[in-house]
Protein backbone atom coordinates (compact mmCIF):
# COMPACT_ATOMS: atom_id res chain seq x y z
CA UNK A 1 0.00 0.00 0.00
CA UNK A 2 1.36 3.64 -0.63
CA UNK A 3 -0.23 7.20 -0.78
CA UNK A 4 -0.63 6.67 -4.31
CA UNK A 5 -3.12 3.72 -4.26
CA UNK A 6 -4.92 5.34 -2.24
CA UNK A 7 -5.10 8.72 -3.96
CA UNK A 8 -6.62 6.40 -6.95
CA UNK A 9 -8.59 4.38 -4.58
CA UNK A 10 -10.32 8.20 -3.48
CA UNK A 11 -10.84 8.97 -7.44
CA UNK A 12 -12.55 5.73 -7.89
CA UNK A 13 -14.78 6.46 -4.92
CA UNK A 14 -15.92 9.53 -5.34
CA UNK A 15 -16.34 9.26 -9.40
CA UNK A 16 -18.17 5.65 -8.63
CA UNK A 17 -16.49 4.84 -11.86
CA UNK A 18 -12.93 3.21 -12.75
CA UNK A 19 -12.60 4.72 -16.31
CA UNK A 20 -13.75 8.62 -14.94
CA UNK A 21 -11.51 8.42 -12.06
CA UNK A 22 -8.77 6.86 -14.83
CA UNK A 23 -8.95 9.57 -16.56
CA UNK A 24 -8.51 12.29 -13.56
CA UNK A 25 -5.55 10.38 -12.43
CA UNK A 26 -4.22 9.82 -16.21
CA UNK A 27 -4.40 5.77 -15.92
CA UNK A 28 -5.78 3.31 -17.95
CA UNK A 29 -8.98 1.34 -16.22
CA UNK A 30 -6.79 -1.94 -16.47
CA UNK A 31 -4.49 -0.23 -14.41
CA UNK A 32 -6.59 1.86 -12.03
CA UNK A 33 -8.36 -1.74 -11.64
CA UNK A 34 -4.90 -3.40 -10.44
CA UNK A 35 -4.03 -0.86 -7.95
CA UNK A 36 -7.54 -1.66 -6.79
CA UNK A 37 -6.52 -5.41 -6.18
CA UNK A 38 -3.10 -5.00 -4.92
CA UNK A 39 -5.05 -2.91 -2.11
CA UNK A 40 -7.82 -5.44 -1.52
CA UNK A 41 -5.14 -7.65 -1.17
CA UNK A 42 -3.53 -6.08 1.29
CA UNK A 43 -6.29 -5.38 3.64
CA UNK A 44 -7.50 -9.38 2.46
CA UNK A 45 -11.00 -7.98 2.04
CA UNK A 46 -13.49 -6.59 -0.90
CA UNK A 47 -13.03 -2.90 -0.86
CA UNK A 48 -15.03 -2.08 -4.31
CA UNK A 49 -18.06 -3.67 -5.49
CA UNK A 50 -18.32 -4.01 -9.01
CA UNK A 51 -22.15 -3.09 -9.93
CA UNK A 52 -23.63 -2.83 -13.39
CA UNK A 53 -23.47 0.86 -13.80
CA UNK A 54 -21.01 2.24 -11.30
CA UNK A 55 -19.04 1.02 -8.94
CA UNK A 56 -19.44 1.57 -4.75
CA UNK A 57 -17.28 1.47 -1.80
CA UNK A 58 -18.15 -1.96 0.73
CA UNK A 59 -18.28 -0.95 4.25
CA UNK A 60 -14.73 -1.58 4.49
CA UNK A 61 -14.27 0.39 1.80
CA UNK A 62 -15.82 3.32 3.02
CA UNK A 63 -13.58 2.88 6.06
CA UNK A 64 -10.69 3.12 4.05
CA UNK A 65 -12.15 6.25 2.44
CA UNK A 66 -12.45 8.26 5.76
CA UNK A 67 -8.60 7.18 6.62
CA UNK A 68 -7.20 7.66 2.64
CA UNK A 69 -8.83 11.14 2.30
CA UNK A 70 -6.86 12.37 5.61
CA UNK A 71 -3.69 10.67 5.03
CA UNK A 72 -3.78 12.40 1.82
CA UNK A 73 -4.62 15.78 3.59
CA UNK A 74 -1.85 15.07 5.97
CA UNK A 75 0.31 14.41 3.09
CA UNK A 76 -0.82 17.61 1.00
CA UNK A 77 0.21 19.61 4.56
CA UNK A 78 3.13 18.10 5.33
CA UNK A 79 4.10 19.69 1.59
CA UNK A 80 3.53 22.47 1.96
CA UNK A 81 4.68 22.75 5.64
CA UNK A 82 8.36 22.16 4.32
CA UNK A 83 8.06 24.37 1.15
CA UNK A 84 6.80 27.18 3.70
CA UNK A 85 10.01 26.08 6.11
CA UNK A 86 11.98 27.14 2.69
CA UNK A 87 10.39 30.24 2.02
CA UNK A 88 7.98 28.54 -0.70
CA UNK A 89 4.36 28.53 -0.73
CA UNK A 90 3.21 25.37 -2.82
CA UNK A 91 0.90 22.72 -2.67
CA UNK A 92 -3.05 21.72 -3.20
CA UNK A 93 -5.61 23.97 -1.73
CA UNK A 94 -9.08 22.52 -1.91
CA UNK A 95 -11.12 25.46 -1.30
CA UNK A 96 -15.35 26.36 -1.50
CA UNK A 97 -17.82 29.00 -1.95
CA UNK A 98 -21.57 29.09 -2.50
CA UNK A 99 -23.08 30.39 -5.68
CA UNK A 100 -22.46 33.97 -5.94
CA UNK A 101 -18.80 34.28 -4.54
CA UNK A 102 -17.96 31.06 -5.97
CA UNK A 103 -18.63 32.01 -9.31
CA UNK A 104 -18.05 35.76 -9.35
CA UNK A 105 -15.51 36.28 -6.66
CA UNK A 106 -13.37 33.33 -5.99
CA UNK A 107 -11.76 32.53 -9.65
CA UNK A 108 -10.52 36.11 -9.61
CA UNK A 109 -9.05 35.60 -5.89
CA UNK A 110 -7.34 32.32 -7.37
CA UNK A 111 -6.04 34.08 -11.04
CA UNK A 112 -4.06 36.93 -8.18
CA UNK A 113 -2.69 34.45 -5.77
CA UNK A 114 -1.28 31.62 -8.27
CA UNK A 115 -0.24 34.99 -10.70
CA UNK A 116 2.16 35.36 -7.08
CA UNK A 117 2.23 31.91 -5.89
CA UNK A 118 2.88 30.02 -9.20
CA UNK A 119 3.74 26.48 -7.45
CA UNK A 120 0.34 26.38 -5.74
CA UNK A 121 -2.22 24.43 -7.16
CA UNK A 122 -6.10 24.94 -6.17
CA UNK A 123 -9.52 22.97 -6.58
CA UNK A 124 -12.73 25.00 -6.31
CA UNK A 125 -16.03 23.34 -5.37
CA UNK A 126 -18.84 25.29 -6.02
CA UNK A 127 -22.42 24.42 -3.88
CA UNK A 128 -25.26 26.22 -2.17
CA UNK A 129 -24.26 27.37 1.27
CA UNK A 130 -25.44 24.26 3.24
CA UNK A 131 -23.18 21.73 0.73
CA UNK A 132 -19.96 24.14 1.26
CA UNK A 133 -20.47 23.99 4.89
CA UNK A 134 -21.04 19.88 5.01
CA UNK A 135 -17.53 20.11 2.70
CA UNK A 136 -16.26 22.35 5.61
CA UNK A 137 -17.46 19.42 8.25
CA UNK A 138 -15.87 17.09 6.41
CA UNK A 139 -12.67 17.72 5.84
CA UNK A 140 -13.20 17.59 1.84
CA UNK A 141 -12.61 21.36 1.97
CA UNK A 142 -10.32 23.45 4.18
CA UNK A 143 -12.09 26.86 3.88
CA UNK A 144 -15.19 28.07 1.82
CA UNK A 145 -16.92 31.42 1.23
CA UNK A 146 -20.50 31.10 1.94
CA UNK A 147 -23.62 33.81 2.04
CA UNK A 148 -25.09 32.96 5.02
CA UNK A 149 -24.67 32.34 8.36
CA UNK A 150 -24.60 28.21 8.95
CA UNK A 151 -25.89 28.07 12.16
CA UNK A 152 -23.24 25.11 12.77
CA UNK A 153 -21.04 25.34 15.83
CA UNK A 154 -18.14 23.52 14.57
CA UNK A 155 -18.04 26.30 11.61
CA UNK A 156 -15.87 29.68 12.23
CA UNK A 157 -17.55 32.12 10.53
CA UNK A 158 -15.88 35.88 9.60
CA UNK A 159 -17.58 38.62 7.19
CA UNK A 160 -15.60 39.16 4.08
CA UNK A 161 -17.74 40.83 2.45
CA UNK A 162 -20.64 43.02 2.54
CA UNK A 163 -23.60 42.32 -0.81
CA UNK A 164 -26.43 44.21 -1.54
CA UNK A 165 -29.36 42.53 -3.86
CA UNK A 166 -32.06 44.16 -6.02
CA UNK A 167 -34.96 43.22 -8.00
CA UNK A 168 -34.03 41.92 -10.89
CA UNK A 169 -36.82 42.29 -13.78
CA UNK A 170 -36.42 42.12 -17.74
CA UNK A 171 -35.81 44.86 -19.83
CA UNK A 172 -39.55 44.62 -21.51
CA UNK A 173 -41.22 44.17 -17.98
CA UNK A 174 -44.34 46.72 -16.80
CA UNK A 175 -42.16 48.15 -13.98
CA UNK A 176 -38.80 48.06 -16.09
CA UNK A 177 -38.97 51.92 -16.38
CA UNK A 178 -38.87 52.27 -12.52
CA UNK A 179 -36.55 53.11 -9.59
CA UNK A 180 -38.31 51.39 -6.97
CA UNK A 181 -41.71 50.01 -6.10
CA UNK A 182 -43.88 49.29 -3.13
CA UNK A 183 -43.60 45.90 -1.81
CA UNK A 184 -47.04 44.87 -1.63
CA UNK A 185 -47.13 44.77 -5.83
CA UNK A 186 -44.68 41.97 -5.29
CA UNK A 187 -47.35 39.85 -4.70
CA UNK A 188 -48.70 40.30 -8.28
CA UNK A 189 -45.81 38.95 -10.09
CA UNK A 190 -44.75 35.36 -10.49
CA UNK A 191 -41.64 34.69 -8.36
CA UNK A 192 -38.56 32.68 -9.28
CA UNK A 193 -36.66 31.26 -5.93
CA UNK A 194 -33.28 29.56 -5.34
CA UNK A 195 -33.68 26.06 -3.98
CA UNK A 196 -33.79 25.50 -0.14
CA UNK A 197 -29.82 25.61 1.63
CA UNK A 198 -28.97 29.03 -0.70
CA UNK A 199 -27.95 31.98 0.92
CA UNK A 200 -30.28 33.85 -1.36
CA UNK A 201 -33.01 32.32 -0.72
CA UNK A 202 -32.22 32.90 3.14
CA UNK A 203 -31.19 36.55 2.22
CA UNK A 204 -35.10 37.26 0.65
CA UNK A 205 -36.80 35.40 3.60
CA UNK A 206 -35.12 37.35 6.40
CA UNK A 207 -35.61 40.63 4.99
CA UNK A 208 -39.57 39.74 3.67
CA UNK A 209 -39.86 39.01 7.47
CA UNK A 210 -38.48 42.36 8.68
CA UNK A 211 -41.28 44.23 6.86
CA UNK A 212 -44.36 41.81 7.70
CA UNK A 213 -44.38 40.08 4.44
CA UNK A 214 -44.36 36.05 4.66
CA UNK A 215 -42.54 34.64 1.67
CA UNK A 216 -45.18 31.79 1.15
CA UNK A 217 -47.40 34.54 -0.02
CA UNK A 218 -45.25 35.57 -3.15
CA UNK A 219 -46.56 33.52 -6.43
CA UNK A 220 -44.23 31.71 -6.70
CA UNK A 221 -43.73 30.09 -10.01
CA UNK A 222 -40.23 28.61 -10.34
CA UNK A 223 -37.65 26.96 -8.50
CA UNK A 224 -34.19 26.86 -9.67
CA UNK A 225 -30.73 25.61 -8.56
CA UNK A 226 -28.40 28.01 -9.83
CA UNK A 227 -27.87 32.34 -10.32
CA UNK A 228 -27.33 31.46 -13.77
CA UNK A 229 -30.61 28.91 -13.87
CA UNK A 230 -32.52 32.87 -12.48
CA UNK A 231 -31.09 34.75 -14.59
CA UNK A 232 -32.07 32.69 -17.84
CA UNK A 233 -35.38 32.34 -16.12
CA UNK A 234 -35.80 36.31 -15.52
CA UNK A 235 -34.86 36.83 -19.20
CA UNK A 236 -37.71 34.16 -20.51
CA UNK A 237 -40.11 35.93 -18.17
CA UNK A 238 -40.42 32.72 -16.21
CA UNK A 239 -40.72 35.21 -13.43
CA UNK A 240 -38.78 38.38 -11.61
CA UNK A 241 -36.54 37.54 -8.66
CA UNK A 242 -33.84 39.30 -6.14
CA UNK A 243 -30.48 38.50 -7.35
CA UNK A 244 -26.98 40.33 -6.14
CA UNK A 245 -26.10 43.09 -8.56
CA UNK A 246 -22.39 41.46 -8.77
CA UNK A 247 -24.29 38.22 -10.94
CA UNK A 248 -26.19 40.36 -13.21
CA UNK A 249 -23.41 42.75 -13.76
CA UNK A 250 -22.84 42.09 -17.88
CA UNK A 251 -26.71 42.69 -18.27
CA UNK A 252 -27.58 45.84 -16.32
CA UNK A 253 -24.77 47.03 -18.32
CA UNK A 254 -25.86 45.41 -22.12
CA UNK A 255 -29.68 46.50 -21.03
CA UNK A 256 -31.02 43.24 -21.12
CA UNK A 257 -32.20 43.03 -17.22
CA UNK A 258 -32.87 46.07 -15.11
CA UNK A 259 -32.43 46.58 -11.36
CA UNK A 260 -35.30 48.06 -8.71
CA UNK A 261 -35.22 48.89 -5.39
CA UNK A 262 -38.39 48.11 -3.02
CA UNK A 263 -39.46 50.43 -1.27
CA UNK A 264 -38.62 49.42 2.72
CA UNK A 265 -37.10 46.49 1.63
CA UNK A 266 -33.42 46.14 2.30
CA UNK A 267 -32.33 42.85 0.71
CA UNK A 268 -28.09 42.07 1.47
CA UNK A 269 -26.60 39.80 3.00
CA UNK A 270 -22.72 39.14 4.06
CA UNK A 271 -20.20 36.92 2.56
CA UNK A 272 -18.22 34.81 5.19
CA UNK A 273 -15.18 32.98 5.01
CA UNK A 274 -15.75 29.74 7.23
CA UNK A 275 -13.73 27.18 8.46
CA UNK A 276 -14.05 24.46 10.37
CA UNK A 277 -12.57 25.09 14.32
CA UNK A 278 -11.88 21.83 15.30
CA UNK A 279 -9.28 20.99 12.56
CA UNK A 280 -5.58 22.26 12.36
CA UNK A 281 -5.34 24.76 9.66
CA UNK A 282 -2.52 23.84 6.69
CA UNK A 283 0.03 26.38 5.93
CA UNK A 284 -1.08 27.14 2.52
CA UNK A 285 -5.05 27.34 3.93
CA UNK A 286 -3.66 29.96 6.56
CA UNK A 287 -1.44 31.70 3.38
CA UNK A 288 -4.62 31.91 1.39
CA UNK A 289 -7.08 33.41 4.41
CA UNK A 290 -4.64 36.23 4.79
CA UNK A 291 -4.28 36.76 0.81
CA UNK A 292 -8.10 36.72 0.50
CA UNK A 293 -8.61 39.28 3.35
CA UNK A 294 -6.30 41.89 1.80
CA UNK A 295 -7.27 41.24 -2.21
CA UNK A 296 -11.27 41.03 -2.05
CA UNK A 297 -11.88 44.62 -1.21
CA UNK A 298 -9.07 45.71 -3.52
CA UNK A 299 -11.24 43.21 -6.25
CA UNK A 300 -14.43 44.88 -4.93
CA UNK A 301 -13.59 48.19 -5.66
CA UNK A 302 -12.25 47.78 -9.37
CA UNK A 303 -13.46 44.33 -10.82
CA UNK A 304 -17.24 43.35 -9.17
Amino acid sequence: MDLWQLHIFCKVVESRSFSKAGKTVHLSQPTVSSHIRDLEEHFGCRLIDRLSKEVLPTKAGELLYDYARKLLSLRDETETALADFHGKVRGRLVIGGSTIPGVYILPKVVGHFVSRYPEVRISLRIGDTDSVAAAILSGEVELGIVGAKTGEKKIVQEKLLADRMRLIVPADHKWADQEKIEADMLLQEPFIVREPGSGTLKAIRTSLSRIGHDMEKLNITAEMGSTAAVIQGIKNHVGISFLSCMAVTDELRAGSLRALKVSGLDVKRNFYLSFCKDRTPSPLSQVFGRFLKEIVPKIRKTEL
